[in-house]
């Protein structure tokens, strides 16, 4: 069996990789308490808060402030259907974060769930590909695809494209069809659906709380702004009404959401994707 010598553990460990999560901040109850009085103040539903602070959390790599979350979103509403559409939104942070933190982040929030909770939540897994429906699968990619980017739906894949033959394939297949979409109700059993407008405002989330992706930023703004236009928020399975979706879909609700996203930011202590500062001192 292999072993690590004790310099190369000591440099994979090193205090400036900032190799361990983001801790919960003491105030951190308060800042959801607040941003829920907020959006309840605006006439928005729970599902729109919590998709901003759920992706926003994900992406800080806080785990340990997800049951603060979850504790919050839950005092007027059922614990269980919470932590199902918080996993769902933190599973699709894949597509804007990478793999790793939504692993922590699911993980931790799992282990730190009531047993009486956490006994209830869906084993079964709803996006497993079969040549049965594979090609309605990739048809939902695409329909979400050029909803969030037309009229520019074609252009994009073909300057992708340029980038990398396969990227566009990969981006449109895998997360897009795959992850983005939420699979048909019958496949998702007690699943949560997130739905069109609030998988762009964990999109938003993601990026912004990231920094340094500003062009992504704005693309999925248009997105959401889009996801109302094109009426394509009216699938949505238990999502904000027509109202509702039209001012988030607004000038003024899109600079509500980034702000929102600012504030969760700054009480963290700021992103742990490009820190200021990093200084070896080994």
């Amino acid at each position: 069996m292999s072993k690590l010598s004790p310099p190369l553990k000591a440099l994979i460990n090193a205090s400036f990789a900032r190799p361990g999560p983001l801790p919960a901040p003491s105030q951190v109850q308060a800042l959801f308490q607040s941003i829920a009085q907020d959006a309840s103040g605006r006439n928005l539903g729970v599902k729109s808060w919590l998709a901003i602070s759920t992706a926003t959390t994900f992406t800080l790599n806080s785990p340990d402030s997800l049951p603060v979350l979850h504790d919050v979103a839950s005092q007027n509403g059922d614990p269980v259907q919470t932590a199902e559409f918080m996993r769902e939104v933190g599973l699709k942070c894949i597509s804007f974060n990478g793999i790793p933190r939504t692993i922590n982040c699911l993980n931790a929030f799992y282990a730190s769930l009531p047993k009486e909770i956490a006994s209830q939540l869906s084993t079964t897994p709803s996006r497993r590909p079969t040549p049965q429906n594979i090609e309605a699968t990739l048809a939902r990619g695409r329909g979400l695809w050029d909803s969030v980017y037309r009229p520019f739906e074609d252009k994009l894949y073909e300057k992708l494209a340029l980038s990398h033959p396969d990227l566009p394939m990969y981006i449109l297949s895998h997360h897009y069809s795959g992850l983005l979409t939420d699979p048909p109700a019958s496949d998702r059993g007690t699943l949560a659906s997130v739905g069109r407008i609030h998988t762009s405002m964990a999109a938003v989330s993601c990026l912004r709380a990231q920094t340094g992706v500003g062009p992504q930023v704005l693309s999925h703004v248009f997105g959401l702004k889009k996801g109302f236009e094109d009426g394509t928020f009216r699938d949505d399975q238990d999502g904000e009404g027509e109202e509702a979706v039209r001012w988030l879909a607004s000038d003024q609700g899109c600079e509500w959401m980034l702000r929102t996203i600012d504030r969760i930011v700054e009480v963290m202590g700021g992103s742990t994707f490009a820190p200021t500062s990093r200084e070896s001192k080994l």
